[in-house]
């Protein structure tokens, strides 16, 4: 989600914002280690320098079981917070023997939170988060690394990967998914980067993608919590932009025609966006944000983007050119939990395969408090045709990616929001729209199989049955042996 500062801002009550979920770090206290036996089949004390293990009824159990999404609450039996491979070895093993099913963890950024289970064995990576440097273009990384640790150790050398703009992101969920930002247009998704992984496959065993190259052909877009638990990743790091500039375009008090209105030539003018740009349009209530970034030098063919987007705004701001380094802060987001739902909405390659159910989606947006409607923009070299090759995700053709989200303060507004939110969701599905990201999932989805993996499903499911046949690394929507 990309909703800035000057969004937030606006949003005081409700402090929408975009997800950056709480990293596992900032949830984290001392491993608890006083403990001498789990209830239950846990008949002794398993932790040691390895893993430490943490039971229902522990302090620490309660800090790591919780994420940022107030709204989904779930009690795994055991987590083990892994100090390093071998630990995540262990814990696969011993969830094997004890028939208890694997959730995996290491930003816990997922919306309908995947990265935890009831009654299983969540395997917690956030200690896995070292960043190695192999060579000048080259950097291995832990799972539980976050986006902010890695710019804060490659940027200062010139170097980015486009892993988006949320701070306390991690990049293993992030990668396995796809992977997009404010510079997937110049450099491709985040699992376009990606090299390599190292991997605790269900059976224990621990496996390198050098040796199998479909492993890291469904690591690029088809691993989250599926075939093993990555405990190693390499990516190649780009020369990194020297400034990012931002343009921010408000219109208020909208009605339905002229949020459509906006939308259709917003639709247009993108479709010929610079490849170093990226934009969004924001439905907040009755508000429309457009944001524009460029990665690149100020040129002609952006100015006339800017102009365009001015024309159909009564508010135009921007800032200067400034380092990158400074300008991604302005897009980390903030950490505190919040109830809230967000999934994909749908991908598009234009405003036509949406302009049949829009004004509906529109006006439950405009007369449902806390609900925002968002399309942001793919495209430029995501398209590449070697990436698409190379990697199992299978939505290159789609230009646009939507989503949904809503936000709430108290319990009792839950239920008629969901409810309003899955009203927009079949507006969209009984229209046509079919095809979702991964990394944004609902639960709701039926065909979520097709809709996250297109003709990529099968082949996946062979290298699931390869890597875990028992299927002890699950959850609600992973990919079934």
């Amino acid at each position: 989600m990309i909703l800035d500062l000057a969004m937030q801002n606006k949003l005081k009550r409700k402090e929408f914002l975009k997800l950056a979920l709480l990293a596992n770090l900032g949830l984290i206290a001392k491993p608890f280690e006083g403990f001498s036996e789990f209830t239950g089949k846990y008949s002794k004390a398993l932790s040691n320098d390895n893993v430490t293990y943490f039971k229902k009824g522990d302090a620490d159990y309660e800090l790591l079981r919780k994420g940022f999404n107030k709204r989904i609450e779930k009690f795994p039996q055991i987590i083990a917070l892994c100090k390093n491979a071998t630990g995540v070895a262990e814990a696969v093993k011993y969830a094997g023997q004890n028939g208890l099913p694997i959730a995996i963890k290491s930003g816990g950024h997922c919306m309908e939170g995947f990265s935890c289970n009831d009654g299983g064995m969540v395997i917690n990576l956030s200690l896995l988060n070292k960043i190695e440097w192999m060579d000048a273009n080259t950097i291995k990384v832990g799972p539980g690394c976050t986006l902010s640790n890695i710019y804060d150790a490659i940027l200062p050398k010139g170097k980015i990967i486009p892993g988006g703009s949320c701070a306390g992101v991690g990049i293993g969920g992030l990668t396995l998914g796809g992977g997009y930002g404010l510079l997937g247009r110049k450099y491709g998704l985040t699992c376009d980067s990606l090299q390599e992984i190292t991997m605790v496959d269900g059976k224990g065993n621990t496996v390198n993608s050098v040796n199998d190259k479909d492993l890291l052909w469904a690591c690029k877009g088809g691993g989250n919590g599926n075939f093993g638990v990555v405990t190693e990743m390499k990516f190649k790091v780009h020369k990194a932009p020297a400034t990012l500039q931002s343009y921010r375009f408000k219109s208020y008090k909208v009605d339905t025609i002229k949020a459509k209105t906006v939308l259709q030539k917003w639709f247009d003018v993108t479709a010929s966006l610079p490849t170093g740009c990226f934009s969004a349009f924001v439905l907040n209530g009755k508000t429309i944000y457009i944001l524009l970034t460029n990665a690149d030098k100020h040129h002609a063919e952006v100015q006339k983007v800017i102009d365009t987007l001015s024309g159909l705004s009564e508010k135009t701001t921007k800032t200067t050119p400034q380092k990158i380094t400074t300008a991604l802060k302005v897009f980390y987001g903030r950490r505190e939990p919040l109830f809230f739902k967000n999934a994909s909405a749908g991908l598009y390659k234009n405003f036509a395969e949406v302009e049949s159910c829009i004004d509906k989606v529109i006006e439950t947006v405009l007369t449902t408090p806390g609900m925002i409607y968002q399309v942001n923009t793919l495209g430029g070299n995501i398209i590449n045709a070697e990436f698409e090759k190379a990697s199992c995700f299978p939505h290159r053709a789609f230009t646009y990616f939507s989503e949904l989200q809503t936000y709430w303060d108290f319990p009792k507004q839950e239920a008629r929001l969901l409810e309003k939110f899955q009203q927009v969701q079949a507006l969209f599905s009984n229209n046509g729209i079919k095809t979702q990201y991964r990394n944004y999932p609902d639960i709701q989805f039926t065909n979520w199989q097709e809709m996250y993996y297109g003709a990529n499903y099968t082949r996946l499911q062979q290298i699931k049955s390869r890597y875990d046949p028992t299927n002890l690394i699950r959850h609600e929507q992973s990919i079934k042996a």
